[in-house]
């Protein structure tokens, strides 16, 4: 009791002092602490050199959490309390109702948490690999265990999705309700349908209590082309940058900005941008975006770029933008017949990922299981303040990739313990990670290619659906084989060859 007591004090001090300014929404760091250009990691850029101004160089609120012993832990930034336990994947309607049965830590008030408190919790140093031991998730496993899906009973890595109540004030899927949640196996926000049945629709949820003012915006128009934010203490940009921009330009934009006497803009980070989403608004509900009208909005459908880059592939070669609008796809569902569709996905206020830079037209059918709308041309709102300082980062140099070498691959299971990234010998082996980016943590999406497949395996199997016959006229002759999966699009693989990846699913 005593000791239950004093953690008490102590994390009410830490939270106290964490909340000085008087923020009810204090926006947690990202712990990106390593700079990029468009395609690898570089040494930090000097003021107005190119790449300036991006997530790693900006100093905010670093995660700090206290495990309590109870199976709980405290966010000493946010001030709330999390479930440490993984836990078992559930569908939506019983993930809502079983909080009430919660008594973990000896609390009766837990709760599932909102899209923004769960977001909270996200990560951005993480990587997702070819397997288990070589991939970290977007979550600190130090505090909070982790699993990733199970390749043994036919699910992705990738498949470790958490739910939150924020429900989606529209329809993914051609008329699917859906319900917002974070993925920490690869660092994305999408809205997933509510009513499916079978494992492949059930999700973890990870219950939370504590104040109910976090995520709760205070806007107020300044009257001089700026918004502020009292909960978060963040000055916004009130007009977009009506043009969209790629990555490199949009970092410039920002920094160049001289708007209501400040020159210190900077391109929002992942966090700070998604904290303006305003989910219940949408394009389908409300005919806006998903965003409160005291924001200038160029278009309702409009990606909005941030200064975080996504590891997510061979290459951090792509930056995180949220969809302010529906995030579309050309999506058709599996084992169907049907042509695919260009279609919101993942809903409003989800948020994915873009290439830095490139040609949008070579992505015609959009990227990965759902296919992702490319765009790399995304809009801009710049943000200030916030107790953000600008500094310079010790960059540790991020790992190689170990991701899937051949399309239909299996991810391999996790292996005995090796040299190098992870827990050392000797220390539990929390399935997934360990520490931040500077301890070697990272993480990304599903296993990609580290070679393209031929384009004759693709062409194949364009308009086709997953699991459909289709043939490869190669120079040997006509090949028969089945569409396949590989994680970014359908391939044509030889019946004898590579058994094909599991079902496509979010």
């Amino acid at each position: 009791m005593i000791r239950t007591t004093l953690y008490t004090i102590l994390i009410s001090l830490f939270v106290v002092t964490g909340q000085a300014k008087g923020e009810s929404y204090p926006i947690v760091d990202t712990g990106q602490n390593a700079c990029f250009n468009n395609s690898g990691q570089i040494d930090c850029p000097a003021p107005e050199e190119i790449f300036d101004g991006q997530d790693a160089q900006y100093k905010g609120h670093a995660a700090r959490y206290q495990d309590n012993g109870d199976g709980t832990v405290s966010d000493l930034v946010t001030g709330l309390m999390w479930v440490k336990e993984r836990g078992y994947k559930i569908s939506w309607s019983l993930a809502m109702s079983e909080a009430a049965t919660c008594r973990v830590g000896g609390y009766s008030d837990w709760r599932a948490p909102t899209i923004k408190e769960l977001y909270s919790l996200i990560d951005f140093n993480g990587w997702v690999q070819g397997n288990e031991h070589d991939s970290i998730p977007f979550i600190n496993t130090r505090y909070f265990d982790f699993k990733y899906g199970d390749p043994r009973i036919g699910e992705r890595l990738i498949d470790s999705q958490d739910w939150s109540s924020t429900k989606y004030m529209g329809t993914v899927m051609g008329g699917e309700e859906a319900a917002f949640g974070v993925n920490f196996a690869d660092g994305r926000i999408k809205a997933y349908p509510i009513n499916g049945r079978g494992q492949w629709h059930n999700k973890y949820i990870r219950y939370v209590r504590g104040t109910s003012k976090y995520g709760k915006n205070s806007f107020v128009d300044k009257g001089d082309g700026t918004v502020e934010d009292k909960a978060t203490g963040l000055i916004w940009q009130q007009k977009d940058s009506r043009d969209p921009l790629d990555w490199e330009y949009a970092l410039n934009y920002c920094s160049d900005l001289d708007l209501a006497g400040r020159t210190d803009w900077r391109l929002p980070s992942a966090k700070e941008l998604q904290s303006i989403v305003d989910y219940s608004r949408s394009p389908e509900s409300t005919d806006s975006a998903a965003i409160d009208p005291i924001f200038s909005v160029t278009d309702k459908n409009a990606y909005f770029w941030t200064s975080t880059t996504h590891l997510d592939g061979p290459k951090p070669s792509r930056a995180v933008y949220i969809a302010f609008g529906r995030a579309m796809g050309y999506f058709a569902p599996p084992r169907s017949q049907a042509a695919k569709r260009f279609l919101d996905v993942h809903g409003a206020g989800a948020q994915r990922s873009d290439p830095k830079a490139g040609n949008a037209a070579k992505y015609s059918q959009g990227q990965g299981p759902q296919g992702d709308d490319i765009r790399i041309l995304n809009a801009i709102r710049c943000v200030a303040g916030g107790g953000v300082e600008y500094y310079e980062p010790i960059s540790t140099p991020i790992p190689d990739w170990t991701g899937v070498e051949h399309p239909g691959e299996e991810v391999a299971p996790l292996p005995e313990h090796k040299s190098g990234y992870g827990p050392p010998p000797g220390e539990p082996h929390h399935r997934g990670g360990h520490g931040p980016m500077d301890t070697h943590r990272m993480h990304g999406q599903e296993p990609m290619l580290h070679h393209s497949p031929p384009p004759e395996a693709i062409e194949a199997c364009r308009n086709l659906v997953e699991n459909k016959a289709c043939t490869v006229d190669g120079p040997r002759g006509a090949l028969s084989g089945l569409c396949r999966d590989t994680g970014e699009l359908l391939v044509c693989v030889p019946v004898h060859g590579r058994p094909g990846v599991p079902p496509h699913r979010q």
